[in-house]
This record gives structure tokens, C-alpha cells and sequence, in this order.
């Protein structure tokens, strides 16, 4: 099976790795770092109105799924728009999701 040539990241439906995806959207500058921010302080996952705290980084996202973790002295909540192909550059990283943070 080929990836049509002009494919834009980001069309992918399904699901894949959290680590992975958050790596995709570039939250993070490694799948390392972002597999021991999961480990460590835990993520939120809410789908279809049901929220459950995950520290595995293979846990599987999808899209529609509200992903909520803690960056620096922030907590980030993020809608997962799309899947992705690869670590783009940040405009394409962008498309990946759309910000739900609350302004503090």
C-alpha cells in the first residue's frame, strides 16, 4: 500500500499511539520525553463524555478525543483533529488539533 504523493498530514482517521501523537503535534520534542510526561504526571482522555486518567503512552487516541496533560506550569486541553503521518513542521503539527485551554 502507497501514501499518495500529495497527501497533507493530518487526513489519517483511526487511532495510534498518544506518545506518538503527541510527538506529531509537537508538544514535546521527543517520543521520549513525551512517553515519561505519561508515565509520570498522567493524561486525560475524554471520549464520548467519558474522562479517564492514562500512564501508559500506547494508549490509543482517536479523533474527536480531548486530550488534556500539564507543560510546564500550564495545564494544556487540546481536541484531537487529526491523526497525522509524521512529524511535520509546526504549521502542519497545528492542524492536528485545536487548543480548548481556558484562559486563567
Amino acid at each position: 500500500m502507497t501514501k499518495p504523493e500529495n497527501h497533507i498530514a493530518g487526513e489519517e482517521t483511526g487511532d495510534v499511539r498518544l506518545d506518538v501523537w503527541m510527538w506529531r503535534a509537537r508538544f514535546y520534542k521527543t517520543r521520549r520525553l513525551c512517553a515519561e510526561t505519561i508515565s509520570s504526571k498522567g493524561v486525560r482522555i475524554s471520549r464520548s463524555g467519558q474522562v479517564r486518567r492514562v500512564t501508559k503512552p500506547a494508549t490509543s487516541v482517536k479523533v474527536g478525543d480531548i486530550v488534556t496533560f500539564g507543560k510546564s506550569m500550564h495545564i494544556r486541553s487540546v481536541e484531537v483533529l487529526a491523526i497525522g503521518l509524521r512529524r511535520g513542521p509546526a504549521s502542519e503539527a497545528a492542524r492536528l488539533y485545536q487548543d480548548r485551554t481556558e484562559e486563567r
